[in-house]
């Protein structure tokens, strides 16, 4: 869908036909995303300079960035205003605009699946070469089994760290404390996490048990792929611009942003 935005005409949440174009969102779940960004302290105190957009308009102009990737410079032309304003707007915003950290050990009946994701990078500081052969960095994501919404996100490990040394690097370990946690192979040796059986070798064959607890394993396993290629979605995590912590907020933005989108 193509919008004339004309030449005097900027995106703003005045105009709500404009947020399911540039944000993938309804307005509901637009106006859920401004409250709890509000409930956070985004609202501007009384101290320095005012912004030139209200809240809803910065939450707006974030969301996009992070749905389009566009360049600060290309963000500014849409909504009117200069391309450092636009970077401060994220600057500020981004670390009130993420999941939140999982803060009680969950119940022994919770089921949770973990898997690692490479998002390719500018900054090489916290990247590597990776599999992919891009520079990126190693991002630990692990979603409720049942709910099939996103709980725990790791801090940046560079991309060419493997996801069974990441998972206890990242911090993302503590977060699963007190759950079941299913993984793929590539956690072998990690004695938290519920793996399938592999074959013994030597021409040997799994016991039919063994096959058939490998079935369920593959299925439930099988959301955490189809959660992180929605949240892939976002173009931001396809070649991300911003540096340092940026990184890691974007990703917990995203993920907030698709547990919205999944209960409104």
């Amino acid at each position: 869908m193509i919008v004339d935005l004309g030449v005097e005409q900027v995106i703003r949440v005045d105009r709500p036909e404009w947020v399911p174009v540039f944000t993938g969102l309804s307005v509901g779940q637009f106006q859920a995303l401004v409250g709890i960004v509000a409930g956070r302290g985004g609202e501007q105190s009384g101290v320095g300079r005012r912004w030139g957009l209200s809240l809803a308009d910065r939450v707006l102009l974030t969301v996009v960035y992070y749905r389009t990737n566009l360049t600060f410079r290309q963000v500014a032309l849409l909504f009117g205003m200069s391309k450092s304003a636009v970077h401060r707007v994220v600057d500020r915003l981004a670390p009130l605009l993420v999941l939140a950290p999982v803060t009680a050990p969950h119940t022994p009946d919770t089921v949770l699946v973990v898997d690692g994701t490479l998002v390719p990078t500018h900054d090489r500081s916290v990247s590597a070469s990776s599999k992919n052969y891009r520079y990126s960095v190693n991002m630990q994501v692990v979603i409720d089994a049942n709910t099939r919404q996103t709980v725990a996100i790791g801090t940046t490990m560079p991309g060419n760290r493997n996801d069974c040394r990441a998972y206890g690097e990242s911090g993302v370990d503590q977060q699963c404390a007190g759950a079941h946690v299913m993984a793929d192979g590539g956690y072998q040796g990690n004695p938290d996490v519920i793996m399938p059986y592999r074959k013994p070798g030597k021409g040997r064959e799994l016991r039919d048990w063994q096959e058939r607890l490998n079935t369920i394993h593959r299925r439930v396993r099988a959301r955490v792929e189809h959660a992180l290629a929605h949240l892939k979605s976002w173009n931001i995590l396809r070649n991300c611009r911003r540096k340092r912590t940026g990184i890691w907020y974007a990703l917990r933005g995203v993920a907030l942003i698709r547990n919205l989108t999944m209960t409104n």
